[in-house]
């Protein structure tokens, strides 16, 4: 489950979706967003962190998002643009604080995919996600993600996307041995189930719990009937 702080700095509104995650046995918290102060992701980390014992993950936009209360960090680097800055600029910036920190650092392969609607990770990034339908050039960056040591691939349809990532482009993925995670535009359980059944090793779900906490009741009852 994805968490912005942006949008989700009430802590008695968290309370309640943590209640509800876990009874819907959510299986991580991943925290972040595009355009999150330090302030208000310190303090939903740390709130998580003292209300859950759900594994929180942090999902960085940028290198301030990080905190060594969270149990691990996706080291994103978006390889599927060609900006500097979220290749290797943040990184820097933020290597001597994370080095510091007690905390699993997992080098991610960030592919963000057109999911048909301008996403506030491209417009932040300043890059251009690859069209859902050029599978060759989706594997091929992929591969490149993990011949530069990448642990996981993320490719992320984006936030509020129409389009999800295709099915077809998960299988493909799949024969690479890499755990895969994906996100972006997922709003059914009929997704989640297609998604896993294709290779998926992580689902991240978003925007439809940020506009129907109940969705987490469905969730639990379709890992209930597995």
């Amino acid at each position: 489950m994805l968490i912005d702080p942006e949008k989700s700095n009430n802590l008695d509104d968290l309370l309640q979706l943590i209640e509800k995650a876990e009874f819907a046995s959510v299986n991580y918290f991943f925290v972040g967003g595009s355009t999150v102060t330090q302030e208000d992701f310190v303090k939903v980390v740390r709130f998580l962190k003292k209300s859950t014992s759900i594994p929180i993950v942090i999902f960085p936009g940028a290198s301030h998002q990080i905190c060594a209360e969270a149990d691990a960090l996706l080291y994103l680097s978006l390889i599927s643009g060609r900006n500097p800055d979220y290749l290797i600029g943040h990184h820097v910036q933020s290597a001597h604080a994370v080095f510091e920190m007690d905390i699993e650092v997992i080098p991610t392969a960030y592919i963000l995919i057109d999911g048909g609607t301008k996403s506030s990770v491209a417009y932040v990034s300043q890059t251009t996600p690859i069209p859902n339908d050029q599978s060759t050039i989706i594997l091929n960056t992929a591969k490149a993600g993990i011949l530069q040591g990448k642990k996981l691939l993320y490719l992320d349809a984006g936030s509020g996307a129409k389009q999800t990532i295709p099915i077809k482009t998960i299988e493909s993925l799949s024969h690479l041995n890499t755990p895969i995670i994906v996100g972006g535009g997922i709003t059914t359980t009929k997704k989640i189930e297609e998604f896993a059944n294709a290779g998926a090793n992580v689902v991240v779900i978003g925007n439809k719990i940020e506009s129907d906490l109940n969705f987490l009741l469905d969730i639990q009852l379709f890992l209930k009937n597995q």
